[in-house]
């Protein structure tokens, strides 16, 4: 009980929920799922999205929450706690939470950016070619990165329920209020419904396991799922907190907040006549754009980009908290030292991404996933959300069925639970077949391997 109370606890199930959704919560959900909605066929996306969320997501969250909550440790500490010789296991979920933050805190300085632009100039003309200019920037996108960090670093400093949980009970109603008054906003604009049957009328034609694989990254990396985040906060927990209803509630949350952040931004891009299938510059180029020819478009841009702001933080502060965790359980680091340490080092990886959009950095290229070479930015991307999170869920489906045990797995999960978790026969075949299945048939899909035998 002493260490548990020395790590720190969630205040009450509320912030947990709001923490925990904060962290699935993020730009995942408003920067990237769109973009991959109009990149991967639209409605077609969504329905497999939506498929492995139930199969592959509540496995994987009950899985790291039980892991946590029976330890009280970071997902390293728990894996070696559990098996001495296991603890490798969780480094690959540390390394990703570390590096996810050092090129998504550059995203969130786009965003400081943006939010400052609507509000000193209402509007920001040739939005797409202001979006360009400004990444390919030398300095002023590292100000911005520098501070979306600090951001995350002074929330942190507060512990688990004097900063993260307090800022999150805060920060994710906010949104979530915010989001629903510009996807209505959205629905109401001339030829919306184009963008409705886009969104959410599957087109089986666009159909293929690339999309499959991108639909499952996707959920990683919005889920914050085998990256140690889960574990870490999961460790918090108390021992009557329903660990199945939780894992249920939260990816519900991250689902609703995704299909909206698509009811805001792809009826209104339809609306307009503009690209869909641009990509990662959807959120920066395109939307601008539509809030200028929309009446009250300067609020509403201030409105959307506060949102996002929120999103990015509740899931930068998880991100942080999770080398911060182990380096105060295995290193026997201060919070603040950890906290400044990381966030320092995080800093600098990403100086360097965002160099890597521009002149400076830009002819640097990493060749180990791509032939044609990959800039230091979308290598850490790809590495995180293609390789180190599959990477962490594979080895997490073989810890629980090989070395902790089902057993004990369910002991722990139905401590509090209201139904005596009655989902465990569900969960136990998709943790032992469903997600090592998927798991492996992405990494074969990323290794060209599968390409050559379905096309």
């Amino acid at each position: 009980m002493e260490q548990s109370e020395k790590r720190g606890q969630w205040g009450s199930r509320f912030g947990f929920i709001m923490a925990a959704a904060g962290s699935a919560v993020g730009l995942g959900n408003l920067w990237k799922f769109p973009y991959l909605v109009g990149k991967n066929g639209g409605g077609v996306f969504v329905l497999i999205y939506l498929v492995i969320v139930v199969f592959l997501g509540y496995t994987m969250m009950l899985g790291e929450l039980a892991i946590g909550r029976n330890t009280k440790l970071n997902q390293y500490n728990a894996y070696r706690s559990i098996n001495s010789k296991t603890g490798f296991m969780g480094v690959f979920g540390i390394l990703s939470a570390f590096l996810i933050l050092s090129f998504y805190s550059v995203v969130g300085g786009w965003i400081c950016k943006y939010l400052f632009e609507f509000v000193i100039r209402g509007i920001i003309p040739d939005s797409q070619n202001f979006f360009n200019l400004y990444v390919s920037g030398t300095w002023e996108p590292i100000l911005w990165h520098a501070v979306f960090m600090a951001l995350t670093l002074i929330i942190v400093f507060g512990g688990v329920s004097g900063g993260i949980e307090k800022a999150s009970k805060i920060m994710m109603p906010t949104l979530l209020v915010f989001l629903i008054i510009i996807a209505v906003r959205s629905l109401t604009l001339p030829n919306a419904m184009e963008g409705v049957a886009y969104y959410l009328k599957p087109d089986f034609s666009k159909f293929s396991f690339q999309v499959v694989v991108a639909a499952m990254g996707q959920v990683f990396f919005s889920l914050s799922m085998g990256m140690g985040v889960l574990v870490t906060y999961g460790s918090y927990l108390k021992g009557e907190e329903d660990l199945s209803n939780n894992a249920l509630t939260i990816p519900a949350i991250d689902t609703i907040v995704a299909l909206l952040a698509g009811f805001a931004i792809i009826p209104a891009v339809f609306s307009f006549g503009m690209e869909v299938t641009q990509g990662p510059g959807l959120l920066f180029g395109t939307l601008p754009a539509v809030f200028d020819q929309m009446p009250f478009g300067q609020l509403f841009g201030i409105i959307f980009f506060l949102l996002v702001l929120f999103a990015g933080l509740t899931s930068s502060i998880s991100l942080l908290e999770s080398p911060v965790s182990w380096a105060i359980d295995s290193l026997k680091w201060n919070r603040k030292t950890a906290v400044i340490v990381f966030a320092g080092l995080c800093f600098i990886i990403g100086a360097a991404a965002s160099l890597s959009m521009g002149p400076v950095l830009g002819d640097f290229k990493i060749y180990w996933f791509d032939p044609k070479g990959q800039v230091i930015f979308d290598f850490l991307d790809y590495l995180t959300a293609n390789i180190l999170m599959p990477l962490g869920g594979l080895l997490l489906s073989l810890f629980i069925t090989f070395i902790w045990g089902y057993d004990r797995a369910f002991a722990e999960i139905r401590k509090g639970s209201k139904s005596n978790f009655s989902m465990g026969g569900f969960w136990k075949i998709s943790m032992m077949v469903l997600v090592p299945i998927m798991l492996i048939l992405v990494f074969l899909q990323q290794m060209g391997i599968l390409s050559r035998f379905i096309g």
